[in-house]
């Protein structure tokens, strides 16, 4: 299978015409899911003037995220994404509302976070359903890596707007605007998407039995599933250490606007990355990426200025979107064919646990010892977790049992 896509290739991905609709639906789903939990974390706090609360609740928030997920990708493959999607968009506005008056009226921290947590647990989750929507309606080949690549290239373009607008929206008369904004464009966006003819097309589909871990109970799943934990442990490391990098310069405004800066990055040289990858094997290339991302990040230990380390992110981010890529392609090797959803959820989770992870962690070093050894130990952490992927390799190359058959949803329903 190629895993390389041209430019040509993306441009047949974005003008199939049965993708259309679902990529623009998908576009407004996704736009604010940067926005709402840092939306949410900047209202929490502006109301209770703790970030300790506020710090918590957010918490809750990626822990919900990270369960649901997974739930709902295998929603997704066994009835398709309609149902699920309309009935945990309807749940997410409802625990928005109630989060919203809960802050409103004061309402204590054990109150706050589980609403946080259902919050994040019933976020539609459009993007699994899109990534999956490739596999589905665009042939194995470029084009569908270009779709790939689009998925990941998309999200870090949300990555870059998502706090630029909660910011933007913390400036607002009322505190909670960007959470309400960010909630309603979520909500729409899933229901335009859910709606569209060819979601609509993708019913129940009729399924061999399932392990009970689902595509997580298969060895390559999980050693991508590993990757994409080292990824979001690295990145979290550092989505802590630059703001205080930043506060401790005396320009804390700046520590978003840093971050910003290797998001761009990632997308110039994700587009180009994708057109020639290397190492060309997904068995070799998921250790290798993280363990060059990890390398690239001992660079941030360095700089003494704001300016010597908007350089060095700028270097640091062009290994970012290629990771999301490669992570998402994986999936296709490692699993059969009807678990599409279920497989990106389990990324998603992996992800999301690396980033609670590491920003945990990072936080108590930066207390403690300052923001260098965060940058420090945010690279180590990258290595060891790319050297156990490293030394699991041989279950991305074997991919999915032969003993599982690896049969199409087209071929599911029709039986």
């Amino acid at each position: 299978m190629s895993h390389s896509a041209r430019l040509s290739d993306y441009r047949a991905a974005l003008t199939t015409p049965s993708m259309r609709g679902p990529v623009v639906a998908s576009l407004l789903a996704r736009l604010p899911i940067a926005m709402v939990g840092l939306s949410l974390l900047l209202y929490v706090e502006r109301a209770t003037g703790s970030f300790a609360v506020a710090g918590m609740v957010s918490a809750a928030a990626l822990t919900g995220v990270a369960l649901g997920s997974v739930v709902q990708g295998r929603l997704m493959d066994r009835f398709g994404p309609t149902r699920p999607l309309l009935w945990v968009t309807g749940m997410f506005a409802v625990f928005v509302t109630v989060s919203v008056l809960a802050v409103e009226a004061a309402a204590s921290v054990f109150v706050l976070v589980p609403l946080a947590l259902g919050v994040g647990a019933t976020e539609p989750m459009v993007g699994s359903a899109s990534r999956a929507l490739w596999e589905r309606m665009v042939p194995a080949g470029p084009t569908r890596m270009a779709g790939y690549a689009y998925e990941a290239i998309s999200m870090e373009v949300f990555f870059i707007l998502g706090p630029g607008l909660a910011g933007l929206l913390l400036a607002a008369p009322w505190a909670g605007t960007g959470v309400v904004v960010g909630a309603v464009l979520m909500v729409i966006g899933a229901m335009w998407f859910a709606f569209n003819p060819v979601v609509r097309a993708w019913g129940p589909v009729k399924q061999a039995p399932r392990p009970l871990l689902g595509a997580f109970a298969y060895p390559g799943m999980r050693t991508v599933a590993l990757a994409a934990l080292g990824f979001g442990v690295t990145i979290g490391f550092v989505e802590v250490a630059v703001p205080a990098f930043a506060k401790a310069e005396g320009h804390a405004s700046m520590g978003g606007l840093m971050l910003s800066l290797w998001s761009i990055s990632s997308v110039v040289f994700g587009v180009l990355y994708g057109m020639r990858p290397w190492p060309r094997p997904m068995h070799l290339r998921l250790p290798v990426l993280l363990a060059g991302f990890a390398l690239l990040t001992f660079l941030l230990a360095i700089p003494a200025t704001l300016i010597g380390l908007a350089i060095a992110l700028f270097l640091v981010g062009t290994l970012i979107t290629p990771q999301s890529t490669a992570h998402s392609a994986a999936i296709e090797q490692v699993t059969p064919n009807g678990m599409a959803a279920e497989a990106f959820g389990w990324v998603i989770t992996s992800v999301t646990v690396g980033l609670a992870i590491g920003q945990g962690v990072s936080g108590q070093l930066i207390e403690h010892f300052g923001t260098r050894p965060a940058f420090v130990a945010a690279g180590v952490a990258g290595l060891v977790i790319a050297l156990a992927v490293w030394l699991l390799r041989g279950t991305v190359q074997r991919g999915v049992p032969a003993e599982v058959p690896a049969r199409s949803e087209m071929e599911l329903a029709s039986r």
